[in-house]
């Protein structure tokens, strides 16, 4: 039997975001409904990964121990309500350069190789241009959520956008997979 996964970005899909960086875990704050959203795909038998560039901690903004304290903050909320995050995947850089930080697809092809795992056909959930990127780059499929920057994201950016379903929310992105089993 094959894996489902699910990859998400996490500032924008899962909680909300910020210009100014999501900084501390009290800065973290769930968009209504997303945390269900991860409980239902988590019930419905998906691997929830999360794959987020996080380039506040080269810009000195927070440190590795208060992103991992953020993270924490994720995974707890999730398992709260049902859930379960069965990775994290960051790129703390600034450099565009790095094959990590998304657009460029070297987070996702890591979480292929470390699950074990083909990402043809696996949905990846964000809310800019860098994850469309990203996924496309990746071979994967690139799913847009209106929620943090994808609104401006589906406005400004209609030729990188065509042919991407997009979804309101995670909420809605989990009602669409769950049906589709």
């Amino acid at each position: 039997m094959n894996m489902k996964l699910i990859i998400l970005d996490r500032d924008g899909v899962i909680n909300e975001d910020s210009d100014a960086f999501i900084k501390s875990p009290d800065e973290w704050i769930p968009i209504p409904g997303s945390l269900d959203a991860l409980t239902r795909l988590s019930h419905a038998g998906y691997r929830v990964v999360i794959a987020t560039n996080q380039s506040g901690v080269s810009r000195g903004l927070f440190d590795l121990e208060t992103l991992n304290m953020i993270h924490k903050k994720m995974h707890r909320l999730a398992q709260e309500t049902g859930g379960l995050i069965d990775a994290v995947f960051f790129c703390p850089d600034t450099d565009e350069a790095n094959p990590y930080r998304k657009p460029n697809p070297g987070m996702f092809l890591e979480i292929s190789r470390r699950l074990k795992c083909q990402l043809q056909g696996v949905p990846i959930v964000g809310d800019s241009v860098r994850d469309i990127r990203a996924a496309r780059a990746a071979n994967a499929w690139p799913l847009l959520v209106r929620t943090g920057k994808g609104a401006v994201t589906i406005e400004q950016e209609t030729e990188s956008c065509a042919n991407v379903q997009v979804f309101d929310d995670l909420a809605a992105v989990a009602d669409y997979l769950i049906a589709l089993q």
